[in-house]
């Protein structure tokens, strides 16, 4: 199937690894013009080693002057971006007897305005030229609540409220927002996530894994390149009515009416 990707710039912060990563993958495959972002010069570098021909960016995308600089930068690289995935961050999960409203704080900066500060300038840069898509990468934390990451999962969830809002701001000036939330992906993000709920718990490694895989009636994480396809589908001519959702894709593990 044709997804009529070729030679478009597509832009996908988060891009050094995992989702990201991905995504940059799968979007070259399709033919696409690929640039990654990160705040790691080393994992970018690491990265694009195996991403020919696509370029990097380095920058905090905490820092709305920062996100912005990068989005004019790559843009005065690779010209109009057609497609911007927002892949980056991710809030530390944390007990409830410890949150703090720094921790609440911080978690927003390091899910909900990593993305936004980068969704912000690109959304009305594609709606001065009538045209892009905006795919925000977020999780299924936003739908259901944990007790380990309810900073986390309040992050998700306005991020959710956004990317529909965004759409509905933008669709008459030919923009589509839409949001894909992974549940457990097998990446190393995860990984780190599962060795500290072993610690926490007093199990071993292979038995926090296990627990984990038995809540999905799948039976198995998602692999990350699972996450892309869908992710380079939505962001195609293909999916050109499909705005304003979330699509979850979390192997059944909540089956909850959207």
């Amino acid at each position: 199937m044709d997804l009529g990707l070729e030679g478009k710039a597509v832009l996908i912060t988060g891009g050094s690894k995992g989702i990201g990563l991905a995504c940059a993958r799968a979007f070259q495959a399709e033919g696409a013009r690929v640039a990654i972002c990160s705040r790691s010069r080393e994992n970018l570098d690491r990265a694009l080693a195996s991403l020919p021909g696509a370029e990097g960016f380095a920058a905090d995308l905490v820092q709305a002057d920062a996100a912005a600089a990068m989005v004019a930068a790559v843009e005065a690289r690779m010209g109009p971006v057609a497609v911007l995935v927002n892949s980056a961050g991710a809030a530390r999960r944390t007990a409830p007897d410890d949150l703090t409203p720094q921790a609440w704080r911080e978690a927003m900066d390091a899910k909900f305005f990593a993305t936004i500060n980068v969704a912000d300038p690109m959304v009305k840069l594609m709606a001065a030229r009538g045209q892009g898509v905006i795919v925000n990468v977020i999780g299924v934390g936003g739908k259901v609540a944990a007790p380990v990451h309810l900073a986390g999962g309040a992050a998700n969830a306005a991020l959710m409220l956004a990317t529909a809002g965004l759409a509905e701001a933008y669709a008459a000036r030919g923009v589509r927002v839409v949001g894909v939330n992974p549940g457990l992906t097998d990446t190393e993000r995860v990984a780190g996530r599962i060795r500290s709920e072993a610690q926490l718990a007093g199990i071993s490694l292979d038995e926090a894994l296990r627990r984990s895989v038995a809540r999905i009636p799948m039976g198995r994480m998602a692999a990350p390149e699972e996450i892309a396809q869908v992710v380079v589908f939505l962001a195609s001519g293909r999916a050109s009515y499909v705005t304003g959702v979330t699509l979850a894709m979390d192997g059944a593990q909540n089956p909850v009416v959207l």
